[in-house]
C-alpha cells in the first residue's frame, strides 16, 4: 500500500540533501565576493601608496620625434633625446597646446598656473615643423620641462636656434638631462621643479661633443659661457 507518511519523510530528506550542495555553493560564492572586495581595496591602497611615496615606475617612450625617459613620480622627464636634421618648416604651431598621455602620469596645465614656470619643450617644436604629426608630438606633456620662463624664452631658446644652424652642415643628436634637488621641490599641483639642466650635443660627422649646463632660473650668462666639460659617461642613455 501507498504509505503517505513514508513518502513525505522521503521527500523531506531529499530536499535537505539537495539544499546542502546549494548552500555550500552559496557560501563559497559569498567568500569569493568578500575576498574580491578585499583585493580591490588592497589594490586601491597600494596605488595610492605608490603615488604618495613616489614609487611609480619610470617609463621610456620612443617615437619618430624623441626618445624619453620619464619619471611618473616627479611628473617630469629625466632624459630627452632627439636628432636635429635641418628639416624644412612646412607647418606652424598655431593654437597647439600640450596634451596628456592616457596611460602615463605626467604634469598638466594646473602645474604651470600662477608661477614663473613655462611648459618648456625638450625636443623643440621649431625643429619638428616639417609636418603636423611631428609637430604635435612635441606637445606631449612627456616632452614638457618645467622651466623658468626667462631661461626657456632666453638662453635655452637661443641655443636651440644655434643647433638648427649647426645642423645645416651635419646631423646633430641632442641629449637633455634634467636634475632635481633633494629633497625635491614641487609646485602646489604636484609636479617637481628641476634644479638644473644639461644639454649634450653630438656632431655626427665630426664625432665631437659640446655640452652646456643651465640653472633653472633667470640666466646670468650667455649660453656660450655655460659650456661644460663633456664626460663620456654623461652621454649614456
Amino acid at each position: 500500500k501507498y504509505n503517505l507518511g513514508r513518502w513525505i519523510s522521503y521527500q523531506s530528506e531529499l530536499g535537505k540533501n539537495l539544499r546542502k550542495p546549494l548552500n555550500n555553493i552559496f557560501i563559497v560564492y559569498r567568500k569569493i565576493c568578500y575576498n574580491m572586495r578585499k583585493i580591490s581595496v588592497l589594490l586601491s591602497f597600494l596605488l595610492v601608496s605608490l603615488v604618495s611615496f613616489g614609487q611609480l615606475p619610470n617609463v621610456r617612450v620612443k617615437n619618430g620625434v624623441f626618445d624619453i625617459l620619464y619619471s611618473q613620480s616627479l611628473e617630469q622627464p629625466l632624459i630627452i633625446k632627439y636628432r636635429s636634421l635641418n628639416r624644412p618648416t612646412n607647418v606652424n604651431r598655431g593654437h597647439m597646446d600640450f596634451y596628456k598621455e592616457p596611460t602615463i602620469k605626467t604634469s598638466d596645465g594646473e602645474d604651470y598656473k600662477g608661477n614663473v614656470y613655462d611648459k618648456g619643450h625638450g625636443a623643440p617644436a621649431a625643429t619638428f615643423s616639417d609636418n603636423e604629426v611631428n609637430l604635435k608630438q612635441t606637445f606631449s606633456y612627456l616632452n614638457s620641462i618645467m622651466q623658468n620662463q626667462y631661461l626657456n624664452r632666453g638662453e635655452w631658446r637661443m641655443l636651440e636656434e644655434q643647433i638648427r644652424k649647426w645642423d645645416d652642415t651635419e646631423p646633430i643628436t641632442v641629449l637633455i638631462k634634467v636634475f632635481f634637488d633633494k629633497p625635491v621641490k614641487r609646485v602646489p599641483a604636484g609636479a617637481a621643479i628641476p634644479s638644473y639642466l644639461q644639454k649634450h650635443i653630438y656632431f655626427e660627422k665630426s664625432k665631437k661633443w659640446k655640452c652646456f649646463v643651465f640653472l633653472n632660473e633667470k640666466p646670468k650668462f650667455h649660453w656660450d659661457e655655460l659650456e661644460m666639460i663633456c664626460e663620456k659617461e654623461d652621454h649614456k642613455f
